[in-house]
C-alpha cells in the first residue's frame, strides 16, 4: 500500500507514480493529491487530481508561452496523466460529463507535449468502418527509414495517449517506431464517440494495419502487436486471425473474462447462473445491483457497463460470453511472449493462454520480492521493458 487503505484507490495511485519513469508524473505531486482525497467520497478524489492537473497544465502554458520548451514538455506529460487519473473513479453509466471533460483535457495535454517532442509525433485518423480510431504513430527520427515498428493496444479505462507512458516511450528509446491507438470502447474512441467494445479485436488490428502499411517508414515484414490488461486479451484475439503480425506481446491480461468473473462468485450461484436459471439470475441481478453502487467495490461493474455499452451489471456479465480465447489462441502463428504478476488476480489464467498456444513463446512471471507484482507491474515498468523488449528485440531486431 502507498498512501489508501482502499486496494482500487492506491492501485490507481500506483499506475500514477508509475508513469513518473518515463516523464508522465512527479511522486511528490501525487501524493499531494492523494492526501486531498476522501476515500469515502470519489468526487473528492476528482476534485483533488483535477485540481493537480490544472495547475500542472498551466505550469505547462506559462512554460510553453516563455519558449522553456524542456519544462513545458515536461509538465505538459504530468497534466495529461493528472487529468486522466483525475477521471478513471468515474466511469460508469450514466457518463458523467467531467469524465469526458477529463478525457479530452488529457489529450489536449498531450498533444501540447507531443508537438515539444525531440522525434516526430503525427496526430492520425485510421480508417475505421464508417468513422476513424484516434492514435498517434511516433517516428524514432524524421530519415523515413522503414523500422521496425509496435502497435499498443490498452485495456478497459486506459487511454492511447497512456500508452506512451506504459510502452511508447521505452520503444522509442529501443528504435522501434510506435503507433498507439484507442480502439472501440476505449479513451477517446468511447467518451468522445460512443463507440463501445467488440470480442473480435481483429476487425479493429486488420485496419490498422492497413494504416501501417501504407505507410514507408514502416517495415511490414517487422510488426509487433502488443497488448496492456485488457489489451492483453484482445491481442492475443487478433493476432489469431491478423498473419502480418510477426511478434506478439500480452501483458497480464484474462484468458477468459467471464469465467474470471464467475470465479469470484459462490459455486451455486455461478453454476446456476451459467444453466439459466430464472431465479438465479434474478438473484444475482440484484446482488450485483446493490454491488454496482458501492463507490470502489462497485467501480468495475459500473465500468464494465459504459464500456461495453449495456444497461445493468447483469447485462454486463451476459456480454462477456464471448470474450474467451479458448477456441482462438490455437491459431496464432507468431512467437508470443506472455506475462503475469504474481500478485494480479487479473492475469492469474494466463498459463491457459500459454497452454494453449502451438507457436513458439515464453512465458514470465513478475514477482512481488522485485517490485513488480502487481497488476501490469505498473510500479516496476523499467523492469519489465528491459524482459519485454529484450525478448522482442531478438524476433525483430530493430
Amino acid at each position: 500500500m502507498l498512501a489508501f487503505k482502499d486496494d482500487l484507490l492506491d492501485a490507481q495511485l500506483v499506475r500514477a507514480v508509475g508513469a513518473a519513469a518515463y516523464g508522465g508524473s512527479d511522486l511528490g505531486e501525487c501524493l499531494a493529491a492523494a492526501r486531498e482525497v476522501d476515500e469515502s467520497d470519489l468526487d473528492s478524489w476528482y476534485v483533488a487530481w483535477h485540481g493537480l492537473a490544472t495547475r500542472v497544465h498551466e505550469l505547462a502554458r506559462s512554460e510553453d508561452a516563455a519558449g522553456r520548451r524542456v519544462s513545458a514538455r515536461a509538465a505538459y506529460l504530468r497534466a495529461c496523466t493528472y487529468h486522466r487519473t483525475a477521471g478513471v473513479m468515474l466511469v460508469g453509466v450514466p457518463v458523467d460529463r467531467r469524465l469526458v471533460d477529463s478525457n479530452a483535457e488529457q489529450t489536449q495535454a498531450f498533444r501540447s507535449a507531443a508537438a515539444l517532442m525531440d522525434g516526430p509525433v503525427e496526430v492520425v485518423a485510421i480508417p475505421y468502418g464508417q468513422t476513424t480510431l484516434p492514435g498517434y504513430f511516433f517516428s524514432v527520427d524524421d530519415s523515413g527509414i522503414p523500422r521496425a515498428t509496435v502497435v499498443l493496444t490498452g485495456g478497459y479505462d486506459g487511454t492511447c495517449e497512456e500508452l506512451y507512458f506504459f510502452n511508447g516511450a521505452a520503444a522509442l528509446a529501443r528504435g522501434y517506431n510506435v503507433l498507439a491507438f484507442d480502439g472501440p470502447g476505449q479513451g477517446a474512441a468511447l467518451l468522445q464517440q460512443g463507440l463501445t467494445l467488440r470480442p473480435d479485436w481483429e476487425a479493429v488490428v486488420t485496419p490498422v494495419m492497413d494504416f501501417l502499411a501504407a505507410r514507408s517508414d514502416v517495415d511490414s515484414e517487422r510488426i509487433a502487436l502488443i497488448g496492456l490488461s485488457l489489451g492483453a486479451h484482445l491481442a492475443p484475439r487478433a493476432a489469431a486471425y491478423e498473419p502480418r503480425i510477426a511478434a506478439l506481446i500480452a501483458d497480464c491480461g484474462a484468458f477468459d473474462l467471464r469465467a474470471g468473473f464467475l470465479a469470484r462468485m459462490p459455486a451455486r450461484l455461478a453454476v446456476g447462473y451459467l444453466a439459466n436459471r430464472r431465479t438465479v439470475r434474478l438473484a444475482l441481478s440484484a446482488v450485483l445491483k446493490r454491488m454496482a453502487k458501492k463507490p470502489t467495490a462497485g467501480w468495475a461493474l459500473r465500468r464494465g457497463q459504459l464500456v461495453h455499452g449495456v444497461a445493468s451489471p447483469l447485462a454486463y456479465l451476459d456480454s462477456l460470453a464471448p470474450y474467451s480465447l479458448a477456441d482462438h489462441a490455437s491459431r496464432i502463428g507468431c512467437p508470443s511472449w506472455i506475462c503475469n504478476a504474481e500478485d494480479d488476480d487479473i492475469g492469474a489464467s494466463a498459463p491457459e493462454l500459454v497452454a494453449a498456444l502451438t507457436s513458439p513463446h515464453e512465458f514470465v512471471q513478475f514477482r512481488t520480492a522485485e517490485g513488480a507484482g502487481d497488476h501490469c507491474e505498473q510500479a516496476a515498468r523499467s523492469l519489465y521493458h528491459a524482459r519485454s523488449f529484450g525478448w522482442l528485440d531478438q524476433q525483430l531486431e530493430p
